[in-house]
């Protein structure tokens, strides 16, 4: 699990991002780190699938499970 204190960054660091691409006004002239995509259910930053919105290990585990709607193995 990732720590709490990081989630919460990147979840300011995305809402500021986002506050002012809908304002249209300029960026502060500050140099701020980036937001980073994290998985929905564990928070893991690292291998993460953009279209799901989760990391590649609990994307595989669900998959297997079959909790993802549309998503099969290619071999049998």
């Amino acid at each position: 699990m990732a720590k709490k204190s990081k989630i919460a960054k990147d979840k300011k660091i995305l809402a500021l991002r986002s506050k002012y691409l809908l304002s249209g006004e300029k960026k502060p002239n500050k140099v701020s780190t980036r937001g980073k995509n994290r998985c929905k259910i564990t928070g893991r930053p690292q291998g993460y699938m953009r279209y799901f919105g989760l990391s590649r290990i609990t994307f595989r585990e669900l998959a297997l499970k079959g909790e993802l709607p549309g998503v099969v193995k290619a071999s049998k």
